[in-house]
């Protein structure tokens, strides 16, 4: 068999609104807001680059099933740069752009294959290769059935694709839709599965392999790290899969230690060093950043003025320097000294009785239509009470609130 290649990409979800930005410079929020615009042009750049065999897109191309113009026109233009280079692409819609929704129509060009709402094959000749590809596009919103089960057996002799936006058994970080095991992918005996719809880049197997490229761009804290897509050759013997990055930025958590820092502008400038270092190695950012090892003469130095100047001020100083790192947020993580009032107040819980919890809980306790729904004060009550307690007052110390 010779060398098959391809791009599988899923979860674009072009021009979806951002999460937790209120915190974020105005004269930053243009390239956030375009950010999977950015991304996606990334990845037809790379494909015109490289030109792979075709491209195969596994769900949610666009944020809702109402698909907003401007993200339409974007995806119209990246097919037909790929048309120009006869680069073929294969495409099924998913929970979030199924084909319920309304929007304006657009006709795709020639070289883009739609899969309808029933699972069927397409083929594709490659280098004298048959190439079969099966896959569904999502009708509605919600599609609870195993939609696995529709897919055919695998023919002998030609090679096997299956796309799939779905949940694997188990998984909890999306809603379930069109579940599947991964033993009832392996029986059908294809040569990739080329999955969406989880935003975790990770290979579920490995032969064959079945994939979840995650998005292509991250959009709240949840999504951290480097996001793109999987550029992947397949021959007689094996697969050989490539990670390709495609984020304009990239949403992170770093840390900065404070040690030795006893002036205002050694800090300034310390975490500026450490966010331009970071920035060469990782490129564009929305960081969260963390300073650490932090004596008492530099708290007293942070605790002078407000997390919220502190962090105005970071962003300024690093705007300045024309750098694209952005400092969403900015957690002080102060020494156990400065936790003493936290203590003192989880030393008077720990010595409560439940009486005591009873008495300061009564008014809730005694209201007439709220109460149903109240647990009882017992020990597992107030066991589970103080784990969150501690939970919420080692949060607030650590982040300096």
């Amino acid at each position: 068999m010779k060398e098959i290649r391809f791009l599988h990409i899923a979860d674009l979800h072009l021009d979806s609104p951002f999460k937790g930005i209120s915190a974020i410079p105005q004269n930053r929020w243009k390239d956030i807001r375009e950010s999977t615009f950015h991304a996606f042009t990334n990845i037809i750049e790379y494909a015109i680059a490289s030109k792979p065999d075709f491209l195969l897109i596994a769900g949610d191309i666009y944020d809702g099933e109402n698909r907003s113009l401007r993200a339409q026109h974007l995806f119209q233009k990246g097919m037909e740069a790929l048309g120009k280079e006869n680069i073929p692409v294969f495409i099924c819609y998913g929970n979030h752009d199924h084909l319920s929704g309304s929007w304006v129509r657009f006709q795709l060009p020639e070289n883009v294959h739609v899969f309808g709402e029933e699972v069927e094959t397409k083929s594709i000749m490659i280098k004298g290769v048959t190439v079969q590809i099966s896959g569904f596009s999502y009708k509605d919103r919600h599609i609870r059935e195993a939609m696995h089960a529709f897919y055919p057996i695998a023919n002998s002799g030609d090679v096997h694709i299956g796309m799939l936006h779905g949940s694997m058994d188990g998984n909890k970080e999306h809603d379930v839709y069109a579940p599947f095991r991964k033993s009832d992918l392996i029986g059908k005996g294809y040569h990739y599965w080329a999955l969406g719809h989880i935003h975790k880049r990770q290979i579920v197997h490995d032969d064959p392999p079945i994939v979840y490229p995650g998005n292509i761009q991250s959009r709240h804290r949840n999504e951290k790290g480097v996001k793109g897509f999987y550029e992947v050759t397949l021959t007689k013997d094996k697969a050989d899969l490539q990670f390709i990055p495609s984020s304009a930025f990239i949403y992170d958590e770093m840390s900065v230690s404070c040690k030795g820092i006893m002036h205002a502008n050694e800090l300034i400038q310390h975490m500026e060093q450490a966010l331009n270092s970071y920035i060469a190695l990782n490129g564009n950012a929305i960081v969260e950043l963390t300073l650490t090892d932090i004596s008492e003469e530099t708290a007293e130095l942070l605790q002078a003025s407000s997390k919220e100047e502190w962090l105005s001020l970071i962003q300024e100083s690093v705007d300045m320097k024309n750098a694209f790192v952005i400092v969403k947020e900015l957690n002080i993580k102060l020494p156990k000294e400065e936790w003493k009032e936290s203590t003192m107040l989880m030393e008077i819980l720990n010595n409560w009785e439940i009486s005591d919890w009873k008495n300061v809980l009564k008014d809730m306790y005694q209201h007439p239509k709220g109460s149903r729904y109240l647990p009882a004060i017992d020990q597992n009550f107030i066991d589970n009470t103080m784990r969150e307690a501690e939970h919420a007052l080692s949060k607030a110390v650590t982040r300096g609130e």
